[in-house]
């Protein structure tokens, strides 16, 4: 007779999130279509499946919003492209990818390079900081803010608008006054800053954006609206800054736990590439995102109804046993064919590029001054959302 708990998950509950492999491991087991009547959402856990459902983006529709608590009204004409699916979202995705060129990526690889170096050459000798706190959450604010156009002396004040609109409250996540009106507050600083660049065009994403034209389905050739600059520009800012602060968060802690990875790295920088993809694989920063069906869809014999609420379990599927195996084992040589962690299909993270970049450089900058640290993980802190995993603080006591 099974002595195991009654199976059970959903993203926002606080203590299931600290840990919630096992579970996880249960649901691609014993129930790899998992329905969740409280919060009235299906959850598909295995790779296979969550790969399948990124392929499929006319079943598996963005239009209704992809945070389980703010999912239901078609949110596809507020012009995010996150929310848009084919047509809309092929035209503008087309667009917004050329701030994210191989040319563009190669010239910010120095720029990166430099930050990293000021802001952890300050710490040289100090025998310890909070590496997210004073460096982390510091790094792809700065580097976003360089590449959208923000202003140094607003980048702090706008970071600060970022980590508010992740803030979580028990019972309703994500979809509180201080997030929503954080959210407020940086859609229309950088509407204020679009006005600024229609005026006088810099070197930056919005001044590309703004003088950018794309072709309607009807052959109507136009430049996007103010709106639609916006969005875009508010939706880059704010997944460029969080995730790769969840990523380098991710590291440290990981990098600590296995010293023996740790001094390969520090010694062979050449295996820094693998080891993003495999810290990637192993803590997804993003873990779940929410998908509508449009028609009913059967998977392994249990059919999900039409208009639907589906969580896509990233995060599940970068430990599935069916595709890594030894997937509870952190390698930094494991053979990477391909995870899930940026998303897959059309939706697939526009910034990637970027964010291996800077996980690339931060870390290879990290290992260079700091070839070996310990946690303090009576100082560490999760920051928790409905749709990323990581910390917000992460003491580190360097020798």
């Amino acid at each position: 007779m099974s002595t195991l708990p009654a199976l059970y998950w959903d993203p926002i509950d606080d203590e299931i999130d600290a840990a919630p492999y096992d579970t996880w491991r249960r649901m691609r087991d014993e129930a790899p279509v998992y329905r969740n009547d409280r919060y009235d959402f299906w959850a598909l856990s295995r790779f296979e499946d969550v790969e399948a459902a990124h392929r499929d983006p006319q079943t598996f529709s963005s239009a209704h919003g992809t945070v389980l608590e703010l999912m239901g009204t078609d949110m596809s004409s507020t012009g995010g492209m996150i929310f848009m699916d084919p047509p809309e979202h092929t035209t503008l995705r087309a667009l917004v990818s050329r701030a994210f060129t191989p040319r563009r990526m190669a010239v910010m690889e120095a720029e990166v390079r430099q930050l990293c170096a000021e802001m952890l050459d300050r710490h040289v000798g100090s025998g310890g900081f909070d590496y997210v706190g004073d460096f982390a959450a510091q790094l792809p604010s700065m580097v976003i803010s360089q590449l959208v156009g923000v202003p140094e002396e607003d980048r702090e004040e706008q970071r600060r608008n970022v980590d508010e609109m992740l803030h979580i409250e028990p019972g309703v996540g994500m979809a509180n006054d201080i997030a929503v009106h954080a959210s407020i507050r940086l859609w229309e600083y950088l509407g204020a800053l679009i006005e600024k660049r229609k005026a006088a065009p810099a070197d930056d994403m919005l001044s590309v954006l703004c003088a950018a034209e794309i072709t309607d389905d009807d052959g109507t050739l136009r430049r996007l609206t103010d709106s639609e600059i916006t969005n875009f520009a508010t939706l880059l800012y704010g997944a460029g800054t969080e995730t790769v602060m969840r990523l380098l968060g991710n590291a440290a802690v990981l990098l600590a736990e296995h010293p023996d990875q740790r001094d390969d790295l520090a010694a062979d920088p050449g295996l820094m590439p693998n080891a993003v993809e495999e810290l990637l694989r192993f803590e997804a920063p993003s873990p779940v995102q929410g998908r509508w069906t449009t028609r009913p869809v059967t998977v392994h014999g249990t059919t999900i109804p039409q208009n639907s609420k589906v969580l896509l379990l990233t995060g599940s599927a970068g430990r599935d046993e069916r595709v890594f195996p030894g997937a509870d084992r952190f390698d930094i040589r494991r053979e990477m064919k391909q995870h899930l962690s940026f998303g897959y299909g059309i939706h697939f993270c526009v910034g990637a590029a970027l964010a291996r970049l800077e996980g690339r450089v931060a870390l290879e900058e990290t290992l260079r001054r700091f070839p070996r640290w310990e946690v303090d993980h009576g100082a560490t802190v999760r920051q928790h959302t409905s749709t990323v995993r990581g910390y917000s603080a992460v003491s580190i006591r360097t020798t």
